[in-house]
């Protein structure tokens, strides 16, 4: 199993960790230390090595950060973790607050007196966070002060060991471009940009660029590296050596003569160098490390300040990361398939949480090709399907019961793409309420599916559509209509995404999730999501301008028993009955007869 039940939580252990960690900061001479919830790479997820914000209060969510004080100490959430956080932290010595209600800098800034010091570790916080920390201290007249050594790793007696996952190569023939093409396209940008050299510190950046794989951090493939890359010559890729085997490094050293290899510690050095000789370095002040910023700045060079150059690129897909697209969905689908076939074959017996997630992961690698799954699995039975970030574990799972809904949010990651999807079935009979909102919702999603629009619209402002029968009857959602996926890489992946903050221009070849939903707190949760690619601009049928659609790439039905076609326009009927008798034209042949025959049913007609 890639996903672990485990709770990993003990609020017993914060008061004395929190005290040796106070200790070390007395002797540093500061008043107070920020702990946030991420690594020198900034990413979604952190190997164990970095869980410095687990180890400290208990709180094992994706997003938070810490700030510790001489008497006072405070764990930030967002929305999704509000729960959780009580839950995991001792909250005599840890207050949970809600970043939503007072920023963490701003909170910092109301307790500080004049000329007290507050640490921070540099590779740890990015340039914009900084700004806001120093911002807030400078208001207060104290100090925000980058220290040498993280105190925490000081108190931290039994800290894992950072992963040593090998690195693989990505084949050129599933990328579509070779390493030395990206470089090339990324070092003229460079040039226009008035750059004499680029940092990259997002590992999927970097992964996508040099067309490598890794496997050092849980559910996407990439290994833990760094790349500087000059707007000529060869680029290096800081990454520790036990990591590349004799073939990947000769491989590497092939592409273009380029990637110089060297050891992670070394790059402050290099940066510094780049300074010294009045260089210009392009970095991305929200995903850069402050350590790597400092050592440009320090020395003398010039740093121009701009979105990681990478992600544009990346995020749209090149046709040979369409088709593998397409073929893990197709493979995905079949899994999942499978998988609903099973649910309903559970009858009054039903099902718990986790055997759910077994069950769906055991399907999946059963198709012979499962890398890892893209995230943990959202197996939320009644109430707790209304926990939007649900993640069971041993000590909440929970069974379903007769007239409640099963929402699961699930992925997977296999060599030809990365896979997201959501599906709500109903156990037993459902109520009205629960059909009436689960068809708003999917009048939401396929108001989206349907889309049309012309070149430059973003996601902002598509995301109303998902939302307008839900809002006619006074109600919404509180999480983004969509996000963007990566190709064999993060799951949640930008700029790209049909949210309210969604500004990027959508462009033909980029893939989003469509996941409307709706949630009644303690009592149900309702999502359904597919993967949709913007397709390119095309005429419509007496029209004036070309518009761009999006072509629905996940293959799974949609519980027909939660649907009220009364609810239904004939538009929205036919992109259903049309979308099922796609599913079934693309899943039949290869399903057993078991579950073909359970397929055919789940997929007919709506009406009729």
């Amino acid at each position: 199993m890639f996903q672990s039940f485990e709770d990993g939580a003990d609020p017993s252990v914060g008061p004395a960790r929190l005290s040796a960690l106070r200790a070390e900061l007395a002797r540093l001479g500061v008043v107070g230390f920020i702990i946030p919830r991420a690594d020198e790479y900034q990413g979604e997820y952190v190997p164990a090595s970095a869980e410095r914000l687990a180890w400290l209060t208990g709180f094992t969510g994706s997003a938070g950060i810490a700030v510790v004080l001489e008497r006072e100490a405070a764990v930030f959430v967002d929305g999704r973790y509000t729960t959780q956080v009580r839950r995991q932290v001792d909250t005599s010595v840890f207050t949970p607050v809600s970043i939503a209600e007072i920023r963490p800098s701003a909170w910092l800034g109301e307790r500080l007196g004049v000329d007290q010091k507050v640490g921070f570790d540099p590779r740890l916080h990015t340039r914009a966070e900084v700004r806001r920390f120093e911002a807030a201290c400078h208001a207060a007249g104290a100090h925000l002060v980058a220290l040498d050594a993280n105190p925490l790793d000081a108190v931290w007696s039994d800290r894992p060991a950072p992963p040593l996952a090998p690195i693989t190569l990505y084949p050129e023939e599933r990328a579509g471009r070779s390493a030395a093409d990206k470089i090339a396209t990324l070092q003229a940008d460079l040039k226009r940009k008035g750059a004499d050299a680029g940092l990259l510190t997002a590992t999927d950046s970097v992964a996508w660029l040099f067309n490598i794989r890794g496997a050092d951090i849980p559910h996407i493939p990439v290994a833990l590296a760094s790349a500087l890359v000059p707007s000529e010559g060869r680029p290096t890729l800081y990454v520790d050596a036990r990591k590349l085997t004799n073939s990947v490094r000769d491989a590497l050293a092939e592409i273009a003569e380029i990637a110089e290899i060297d050891e992670p510690e070394n790059l402050s050095a290099r940066l510094a160098e780049l300074g010294h000789h009045e260089n210009a370095v392009l970095i991305d002040p929200n995903l850069t490390p402050e350590a790597y910023v400092r050592a440009v700045e320090s020395a003398g060079g010039e740093l121009i300040e701009a979105d990681d150059p990478v992600v544009a690129e990346k995020a749209v897909k090149t046709p040979a990361e369409v088709a593998g697209s397409r073929s893990a969905h197709h493979r995905d689908g079949m899994a999942v398939a499978r998988f609903l076939a099973w649910l309903e074959q559970r009858g009054e017996e039903g099902f718990s949480e986790i055997e759910a997630v077994t069950a769906l992961e055991n399907f999946r690698a059963e198709t012979g090709e499962l890398k890892e799954i893209s995230f943990d699995t959202i197996s939320g039975a009644g109430p707790n399907g209304a926990i939007v970030h649900y993640r069971v574990t041993e000590r909440t799972d929970r069974r379903i019961a007769p007239g409640e809904l099963f929402l699961i949010d699930s992925g997977g990651q296999y060599l030809d793409g990365t896979t997201d999807i959501t599906r709500t079935v109903a156990f037993g009979p459902p109520s009205e309420e629960m059909r009436v909102r689960f068809t708003q919702v999917l009048k939401g999603h396929i108001a989206i599916a349907r889309a049309r629009f012309p070149v430059g619209t973003s996601g902002a402002q598509l995301d109303a559509l998902a939302r307008i029968s839900l809002w006619q009857s006074g109600h919404d959602f509180d999480h983004g209509t969509g996000h963007g996926v990566g190709a064999y890489l993060s799951v949640h992946e930008g700029p790209q995404r049909i949210s309210k903050l969604g500004h990027t221009a959508l462009e033909p070849g980029m893939i989003v999730s469509n996941e409307p939903g709706y949630y009644r707190p303690d009592h149900f949760g309702i999502r359904i999501e597919n993967l949709v690619l913007v397709t390119p601009p095309a005429a419509l049928p007496g029209g004036e301008r070309e518009m761009l659609g999006f072509e629905t790439l996940t293959l799974a039905p949609i519980d027909r028993r939660l649907i009220l076609p009364r609810l239904l326009s004939p538009a929205e009927i036919a992109w259903l009955d049309s979308y099922h008798l796609r599913v079934q034209g693309a899943l039949a042949g290869d399903l057993d007869p078991e579950t073909r025959d359970w397929l055919i049913g789940a997929t007919r007609p709506i009406v009729g």
